[in-house]
């Protein structure tokens, strides 16, 4: 039975040196997309992994010198916090999604949060604050709606963010550089 298997995924003898060189190919393209895309930042929860995409540098800075940089990280505000399952599920399409946009440099230049991301963010407002919230503290808009956290409280953590020109001075970490130091050499000869 697990011949037979194995028959039928090996490829005819005249093919075999093409498959392999295709499998190569594209396993090594598959390496070097994770590679540029630096996928591996996203396993942490590190806020520097924000900053893979410059169109985050903005909401980097106002969060280091916030309140917040002092008590929580992206990842506290931005990810559920609620279940561990969900929080790894979350993060694994959320990174997978920034991760996929920043290496093909699809990366909007005015980034918008998602409505998942929205939830999540109120989700974790409440959470956190919940010992300074009551019931009468959730305010409804013209809808009879709950308004989000944020609705009253905009400039919480990230300050009045329209582009990196709003924090002229503030010092973002560089980017690792995405060509290897092997091939620096080369390329210098």
């Amino acid at each position: 039975m697990i011949k037979k298997i194995f028959n039928f995924i090996l490829p005819p003898d005249n093919w075999k040196v093409p498959v392999i060189v295709i499998c190569g190919v594209l396993s090594g393209t598959l390496v070097f997309i994770l590679y540029v895309g630096n996928a591996t930042s996203y396993l942490s929860d590190k806020p520097e992994t924000c900053i893979n995409c410059h169109v985050m540098y903005p909401q980097y800075s106002s969060w280091r010198v916030s309140s917040h940089s002092k008590v929580a990280t992206c990842n506290d505000c931005h990810v559920p916090q609620d279940n561990f399952f969900k929080k790894y599920a979350f993060k694994a399409s959320d990174g997978a999604r920034h991760s996929f946009m920043f290496t093909f440099r699809l990366e909007p230049q005015v980034i918008k949060i998602k409505q998942a991301g929205i939830n999540v963010v109120q989700d974790n407002c409440i959470r956190c604050h919940s010992n300074l919230l009551n019931h009468t503290m959730f305010v409804k808009d013209d809808r009879g709606e709950e308004r989000l956290c944020w609705s009253c409280h905009q400039e919480t953590p990230h300050g009045s963010v329209s582009s990196l020109s709003s924090f002229p001075d503030s010092k973002v970490p560089g980017l690792n550089p995405i060509v290897p130091d092997w091939l620096k050499k080369q390329l210098n000869k």
